[in-house]
């Protein structure tokens, strides 16, 4: 029976060639996208999720509260409190402190590379199974001046990895031992990093760590087996404001290891939110497009039924059942689905290095895992069902003596259910479409923004090795290059900052306020540099010697200091007390979303304060200035190599991700149209043939072309229309609540909407008057010719 079955199937896809390579085709596409997106979501689900103790391991996060200003929620914490939970909870087995990333130069005789990594506690390797090739997980980080390096760098430097005992010199100053190698994290961990020293090593330089009141490092626990998350949160909440700890008005809790990946937005109110945002958007994006794919077919299927019915008829009346003729084209629909994974697994193939390179992962379509195999059959079989669920039920209920008799019509119902197929596609395609054009406009938006400082022409470099002990020298002689316009040393990338504090005091305070603000250290020149406009007072200058105790602040630092005239008045920093010399204009140091922050710049001539050498040049002249930095610090700073980066390329790289969703959108949202448009052409096509010869007798009465091609296409354009009109309400609510996401965003403008549905209508114009016109302008002999 199922051989009789798959054999009518499959001389029915041959008799109908057109119609069934739209419906082969049309599943294949949307099986493609929705696999690729499930592959990606496989991947972002997959993160940390390796680790031996993955289920028992949590990282601290702090919320830092300010009255007057928003809490800061953070994964930044300080060195102290782990290492005390390990000591008096007994549900924690383990206390793993980590530094944040940092590149260091790695030097062995003639070889020198910039290797990124961290300092942790000896027990990182025992809590965190990252998997060792060389070495003892409790032993290699017990000793000083021990290193642990991936195997990529050991092949980089020696062409092997077992190099246990090897020595490198860090920083053109300190020497290290290998004591162990370490495969190099996979790219589905949060963790990564190319070498970990000890933590010990990294106190000894920062004894901050050793004060509550100091944030700057990762914490993470490992927790005993059964430990319930919950009771805790409830227990640590309070951990660090309790009796002989710190000052501050601090609350925390832990978060799961494999949460850290997709809920890592900590903004107030939205400590669950993150890149699983993007992983529901895109999984509601992969079921849209498989529905768009899956409704072609249920369309074609039900307005070809008739074609079908005699079939059914002589079927039922020789004896078979409902329930037999409901089996064949539900097998049917999966045989066409089955055959349209076969085509989009080979389009996965071709396409998978672009994916990849696009969204800037290494997902594999592994066809030897059982568990993809396993999802690719589910994916079809889903398809099949869905896209074959009404077509089977709708035609096994003809009535096989109307049938035969050839009076059986598909009446109206079917009819207003096709159409209402078609609107539901083209609401799902519109919605698609209306959502590119925002998130293209709010990426547009941000991009064109002013934000307060000139991002062009503005490159730098790290402040390493000698470049602080001889940076006066390197400052005169690089403003003495025509290509190069400025130079200013400043202690945080202004685009960017990372360093605050709420110890500031101001004249007039309200002793209940606790703001927290950012605080730069720069050179003089600084304004100049970054082209940042002083809205009051004067910048900072060396004809005031005393300009190393003021300050410049920014607009916002006012305004919640609540302060109507600023300049003049008095302003402490931790224990400097000094002058507002200078209010400068607002310029976004924070990402769009975060908004403006508070803060003050404060002049030092410490140049170990400083973190980067900033350098404007001469428009046009970016390759000379290039050169003539880079023989500078090669004749200043030797040991270390000449690495730049331009300030408007790293402002475009805080939105890689927002870039990605961008193109990703643009992508899908095509192939919901033309998946959705193949559909209509193929519903164009049918009732081209139905009309056939109407169409004939029109033109011998004297209908027009154009005439003719109006009357095939109006009730398509209607519907695309309709389903316009619904997409629009639907679309801005959600495209509302995204950009909610954003303290700075573009308007949801009418025009939006309007070019949205003026796109669909043009091509499902085009769609449908491709086979209209082609019918309209066949010659009615031929159509009559049976008459």
């Amino acid at each position: 029976m199922l051989y009789n079955y798959l054999k009518i199937g499959l001389r029915n896809l041959m008799r109908h060639k057109v119609f069934s390579l739209i419906n082969i085709f049309g599943l294949a596409l949307g099986m493609t996208c929705c696999i690729f997106i499930l592959l990606w979501v496989k991947d972002e689900l997959s993160f940390d999720r390796f680790h031996k103790h993955t289920d028992n391991l949590v990282r601290i996060i702090s919320v830092q509260h300010y009255p007057g200003s928003d809490d800061l929620i953070t994964q930044s914490g300080n060195g102290m409190i782990a290492p005390s939970m390990a000591r008096e909870l007994p549900e924690v087995e383990r206390a793993i402190r980590l530094s944040w990333n940092q590149e260091e130069l790695f030097s062995l005789g003639e070889k020198a590379f910039k290797v990124d990594g961290l300092y942790a506690d000896t027990t990182f390797f025992e809590a965190f199974t990252f998997p060792l090739l060389y070495g003892d997980s409790k032993l290699v980080l017990n000793e000083p001046n021990s290193v642990v390096i991936s195997d990529s760098v050991a092949l980089k430097f020696f062409g092997s990895t077992n190099v246990v005992g090897k020595v490198f010199k860090t920083n053109n100053s300190k020497s290290y031992k290998v004591t162990g190698v370490v495969q190099k994290p996979p790219k589905n961990s949060t963790i990564q990093f190319d070498f970990v020293k000890p933590y010990k090593d990294y106190l000894k330089e920062n004894q901050w760590l050793n004060d509550w009141d100091n944030y700057g490092m990762r914490n993470f626990l490992q927790l005993k087996p059964g430990t319930d998350l919950a009771a805790f949160n409830r227990k640590v909440a309070h951990y660090p404001t309790q009796p002989g700890r710190g000052k501050r008005d601090i609350d925390v809790f832990v978060q799961p290891l494999k949460d850290a990946h997709l809920y890592s937005d900590f903004r107030p109110g939205k400590t669950n939110s993150g890149g699983i945002l993007y992983v529901r958007l895109f999984s509601a994006v992969a079921g849209f497009i498989l529905l768009i794919a899956c409704i072609n077919f249920m369309n074609l299927a039900t307005a070809r039924s008739s074609k079908r019915a005699k079939e059914v008829g002589v079927r039922k009346a020789i004896g078979a059942a409902k329930s037999q003729i409901i089996t064949q084209f539900m097998l049917e629909s999966i045989l066409i689905a089955f055959l349209a994974l076969i085509v989009a697994v080979n389009l996965i193939g071709l396409l998978l290095p672009a994916f990849n390179e696009l969204t800037q992962k290494a997902v594999a379509l592994d066809l030897s895992n059982p568990n993809l195999i396993l999802l690719l059959v589910a994916v079809a079989l889903f398809t099949g069902i869905v896209s074959g669920s009404y077509p089977a039920f709708f035609l096994s209920a003809f009535n096989p003596v109307a049938v035969l008799k050839g009076t059986a019509k598909s009446g109206k119902g079917a009819a207003f259910f096709r159409k209402g197929l078609v609107v539901f596609q083209f609401v799902l395609s519109g919605i698609l479409i209306v959502s590119t054009l925002v998130v293209y406009l709010q990426m547009e938006f941000i991009r064109s923004k002013d934000i307060g400082l000139n991002r062009e022409n503005v490159l730098y470099v790290p402040m390493e090795g000698d470049l602080a002990k001889n940076y006066d020298v390197i400052k005169q002689e690089l403003l003495q290059q025509p290509a190069i316009v400025s130079v200013a040393g400043t202690s945080q990338n202004p685009i960017e900052m990372g360093n605050n504090t709420p110890d500031v005091e101001w004249e007039g305070k309200d002793p209940k306020a606790d703001l927290l603000i950012d605080i730069m250290n720069v050179d003089y020149d600084v304004l100049q540099t970054f082209d940042i406009k002083l809205k009051d007072g004067r910048t900072f200058s060396k004809a005031f010697g005393a300009d190393t105790a003021n300050y410049l602040v920014n607009e916002e630092a006012i305004r919640l200091m609540q302060l109507k005239n600023p300049v003049g008045n008095w302003l402490k920093v931790w224990d400097v007390r000094g002058s507002i010399i200078g209010v400068v204009k607002d310029f976004q140091n924070r990402k769009m979303q975060q908004g403006l922050k508070p803060l003050v710049i404060r002049l030092t001539k410490n140049k170990a304060y400083y973190s980067y050498l900033f350098v404007r040049t001469s428009e046009g002249k970016t390759s000379e200035a290039l050169k003539g930095l880079e023989q500078t610090l090669a004749k200043h700073n030797p040991a270390f190599p000449f690495e730049y980066k331009f300030l408007d390329d790293e402002f475009e790289k805080m939105y890689t991700s927002e870039a990605i969703i961008v193109k990703l959108s643009n992508y899908f949202a095509t192939i919901a149209i033309f998946i959705s448009c193949l559909g209509l052409f193929g519903l164009a096509l049918f009732t081209a043939e139905q009309r056939t010869k109407e169409i004939g007798i029109r033109k011998v009465l004297g209908a027009s072309v154009s005439r003719i091609v109006f009357m095939l296409s109006k009730d398509f354009l209607k519907l695309v229309l309709l389903a316009n009109i619904i997409a629009w309400p639907l679309s801005w609510y959600l495209m509302h609540k995204w950009l909610e996401d954003y303290a700075y965003r573009t308007e949801l403008s009418w025009w939006i909407f309007a070019l949205a549905a003026i796109a669909t209508m043009l091509i499902a114009l085009f769609t449908v008057s491709f086979q209209a016109i082609k019918t309209a302008i066949a010659n009615p002999v031929t159509s009559l010719r049976s008459e």
